[in-house]
């Protein structure tokens, strides 16, 4: 299978979104990515304590967290049709996707103290966890690995597409959203395959390194922050659930 057709779990690393121009001079790196990532997660953090700080001023943040959302959501559509403008998408990306982690958040500690905090550590761990496993190849990257995730993360996002759209007209879903067992366990299984996703990312990012230009650097730490993120809010809500139920 040709390298632009590489399929990834993460619509981020599409083969639509990494075709490039092979004579581009500065190529990707790992060390590019790396500090790009860094840099990424230090703004998604700084907008993430500012609402948390409005929170606990007794501030309301609705306005904040589903306007980061939003913003974040543009964002990631102008980075996946204007890949050149990604130095600048992915970092307001990462700012407006701190706005809504941090109304999320700050109302989690509010109800759960010390939740987010361990949610986080969670998110970390599983995130080493998952690169040391495809660095030292004990879970191999293969075409069937790939498809079978593909077609479960399309699944759980089709399903959360439907609880959302049959949210709006006042119709929840408590097998999904709600603290049943049931919803527990499809929350498990959306938290696992976020884990796994990291996999296929990062073998993405390996199959194009020293090989796109140096921008796609910002492209690869946008994907990688879109898939952090995913876990991360899956880890929060299930141990809200668990909190809940137990």
């Amino acid at each position: 299978m040709a390298l632009l057709n590489y399929k990834t779990s993460n619509p981020v690393f599409s083969g639509y979104i990494w075709k490039y121009n092979r004579n581009s001079v500065s190529k990707m790196t790992l060390n590019g990515v790396f500090l790009k990532s860094l840099f990424s997660i230090f703004l998604v953090s700084l907008t993430t304590w500012y609402v948390w700080d409005l929170v606990t001023k007794g501030l309301d943040v609705d306005y904040y967290t589903y306007g980061g959302m939003a913003a974040a959501v543009v964002f990631s559509i102008i980075t996946s049709y204007k890949k050149k403008w990604s130095p600048v998408t992915t970092p307001l990306y990462a700012l407006s996707k701190g706005l809504f982690l941090g109304g999320i958040s700050a109302y989690a500690e509010a109800k759960f103290e010390g939740m987010p905090i361990r949610a986080v550590s969670v998110t970390l761990l599983t995130f080493i966890i998952m690169l040391l496993l495809y660095k030292a190849k004990i879970v191999v990257v293969t075409k069937q690995f790939r498809s079978v995730l593909i077609t479960v993360i399309i699944t759980i996002m089709s399903i959360y597409i439907i609880s959302w759209i049959l949210g709006i007209f006042g119709i929840y879903l408590p097998y999904i959203m709600g603290t049943s067992w049931f919803a527990i366990g499809f929350n498990i299984i959306t938290a696992i395959v976020a884990s796994f996703s990291l996999l296929l990312d990062f073998d993405f990012i390996d199959r194009k390194l020293y090989k796109a230009p140096k921008y796609y650097e910002w492209v690869a730490t946008w994907g990688i922050l879109v898939t952090l993120i995913w876990l991360y809010v899956e880890v929060l809500r299930l141990m809200k659930k668990l909190v809940i139920r137990l």
